[in-house]
């Protein structure tokens, strides 16, 4: 096959309609908003501009280009080790979980996604990027809570947004003390969230997350693999935990009953296929009435998004016409 006929891997049709990033990367472009991006820049195999995505610091680079540019973020940052994660993945979540809350209640007419601060999200695990409330606040104007269990994280979070005033007064950065509770300690007496989104730790131990690490070198046709490389980063907390994915979904699904009424929308993503049979029967053991699991896919990664709600039709309607408009 001529070079000029591979698919290159920058090119990401697979993506949200709405998600600004199915476009391959417009590095000249990238450059003049973030010139400190340029020195990571090469041609590649295809004779296109990109970068090393194996270089943690090609990577972050990339990000703080990417959030500038897209979502006017003049300053962002992460300490050192903490998760990179990548933005059109990030975006995506976002413009799916936004058509959940547009199709609500299901058969109404005259839907349309609700914007604005009137608009509540929680991101459980917001972790020291804060990029699930950026993209959120900046592309639909919704308010934030984020909730997570490790200080630094909250800190580093909250540098972002004091730093940046299209934030400011927009995202809430709360620090969970008890890693046993996801919702308790973190949700208010009376406060009502629109929804929730959580990026769960994928896996159940250390030398899990390394090999998943391995594999993804791997799949990336990398010749040598000698050891595990994480180029996105992310500390133990943000990659594994005991039981994996799979328990912490179940656990988080079980305590979201207990605030089926102070949020309309609970959701998750889920990475592995194997692991959606026991998240549907987590949630028809804890009584929900209304599932959707919608199909994502960013480059050969695949994954799903599974939200549900304790709500019935009538009562979303009345959370609907009383919150949003």
């Amino acid at each position: 096959m001529r070079p000029d006929k591979k698919i290159h891997p920058e090119e990401k049709s697979n993506l949200h309609p709405r998600n600004k990033h199915r476009a391959r990367y417009d590095f000249k472009q990238l450059i003049k908003s973030s010139p400190n991006l340029e020195r990571f820049v090469r041609p590649n195999e295809y004779r296109d501009l990109s970068i090393d995505f194996f270089n943690p610091a090609a990577v972050k680079a990339l990000n703080k280009a990417l959030l500038r540019y897209f979502y006017k973020i003049n300053f962002w940052d992460i300490p050192e080790g903490y998760l990179c994660p990548p933005i059109p993945g990030r975006a995506d979540y976002l413009h799916y979980i936004a058509d959940v809350l547009g199709a609500t209640p299901a058969g109404a007419s005259g839907q349309k996604i609700p914007k604005g601060a009137k608009v509540t999200c929680l991101d459980v695990g917001v972790g020291a990027n804060c990029v699930y409330p950026i993209i959120g606040h900046q592309e639909y104007g919704w308010s934030f809570i984020g909730s997570d269990i490790d200080p630094v994280a909250i800190a580093s979070g909250r540098q972002v947004v004091d730093q940046n005033p299209a934030l400011q007064g927009h995202i809430d950065l709360r620090l969970q003390t008890n890693p046993g509770n996801i919702f308790k300690g973190i949700l208010r007496p009376e406060e009502r969230i629109d929804v929730t989104i959580c990026n769960p730790p994928f896996h159940a131990s250390k030398a899990e997350a390394q090999a998943g690490s391995r594999r993804k070198v791997g799949n990336l046709k990398q010749q040598r693999v000698s050891a595990a490389v994480l180029n996105f980063g992310g500390q133990s907390n943000e990659l594994w935990c005991k039981g994996g994915e799979p328990e912490f979904i179940a656990n988080m699904v079980r305590q979201s009953k207990g605030f089926g009424t102070a949020c309309l929308w609970f959701s998750t993503l889920v990475s592995k296929q194997a692991n959606v049979p026991g998240v549907h029967k987590a949630l028809q053991a804890a009584g929900v009435l209304e599932v959707k699991t919608i199909p994502m896919s960013q480059g050969n990664k695949a994954s799903r998004l599974i939200a549900w709600t304790f709500q019935t039709p009538e009562q979303q309607k009345i959370w609907r016409d009383t919150r949003w408009r």
